[in-house]
């Protein structure tokens, strides 16, 4: 199993980009699959980052790995979803937590069950166990541990993470719940992130399968659908979709412009936005900006 990081664009887009700007407001930036830096004026906070080449010969890498967490120099805590490899990757998470000192919460699972055979890089002092209904505080962030429902997961949890500026969800692997609506009434979501992707032929090593069952070859559901998209996000009143997880894996890939038609004839979300590796999203203005793209105030 891989345990290097081969980062495509070098140190620039943690340096240049992430960690030069001074966000006003809660900004994220998408790092492919389901993995996210989220800022705010006083806080750095890492979702499920995964900088890995993959599990082959079941998940090939279609992204560049934006990328070396060792170039990171600002994480105040990473939080993970569950135990799947791309999002309990000790490679990707342990330079925050071993050489920044950053703790790190994942549920229990995470760390009883990962998809990872090697050391887990977590120190007993910043090893931290979430459950849903968790409330977290990161210098002027507070994140909320809720629900999820990811059937191929041993456990698995949503974030709900609140700034002053505005509110980013975080829904992990989660397909479609009816806790969605229950969280869309507790929290006012300016931005949301949900799993879209294909039904896929995927090779089930011993990673995904149970002891007293032989690998073999299935046809997978190991995301949501375009309805089931649109439904969670109505769910959850969304001001603001970033359906994720669609550009990750070779043969698990879906069209994420395809969302635009579906939600056409519902009151949520009110913009689609599509975004990329790379890619920041500011919490109160809609729209991307992509890395490397000049801002109108930025010297030319």
């Amino acid at each position: 199993m891989e345990t290097e990081i081969h980062p495509t664009w070098g140190e620039y887009f943690v340096r240049d980009e992430v960690e030069a700007a001074e966000p006003d407001e809660l900004t994220v930036w998408y790092l492919g699959g389901n993995g996210f830096v989220v800022r705010s004026p006083e806080t750095t906070l890492y979702i499920d980052p995964f900088f890995g080449d993959g599990d082959p010969p079941s998940f090939w890498r279609m992204i560049p790995v934006p990328l070396d967490p060792a170039d990171v120099t600002r994480c105040d805590a990473v939080l993970v979803t569950h135990e799947h490899l791309d999002h309990m990757h000790p490679p990707s998470y342990g330079p925050l937590v071993n050489d920044l000192g950053a703790p790190i919460y994942a549920p229990e699972s995470a760390y009883e069950r990962p998809h990872w055979d090697g050391d887990m890089r977590v120190p007993a002092d910043r090893k931290n166990v979430v459950e849903p209904g968790d409330t977290l505080r990161f210098g002027d962030v507070t994140v909320h541990a809720r629900e999820s429902n990811d059937p191929d997961s041993h456990g698995s949890i949503s974030y709900a993470v609140e700034h002053a500026t505005g509110t980013f969800f975080s829904g992990g692997d989660s397909r479609y719940t009816d806790t969605f609506h229950d969280i869309g009434d507790e929290f006012d979501i300016d931005l949301g992130s949900l799993v879209f992707g294909s039904f896929s032929r995927i090779y089930w090593s011993d990673w995904w399968t149970d002891d007293d069952e032989q690998p073999e070859t299935r046809v997978t559901q190991m995301y949501m659908t375009e309805n089931d998209v649109i439904k969670s996000a109505n769910a959850l009143g969304l001001d603001r979709l970033l359906p994720v997880h669609y550009d990750l894996w070779k043969g698990a890939e879906g069209d994420p412009k395809a969302l635009h038609d579906h939600a056409a004839s519902f009151p949520y979300p009110s913009v689609v936005e599509v975004g990329r590796v790379g890619d920041r999203f500011d919490i109160g203005c809609p729209g991307r900006r992509p890395f490397g793209v000049l801002d109108e105030n930025d010297d030319q």
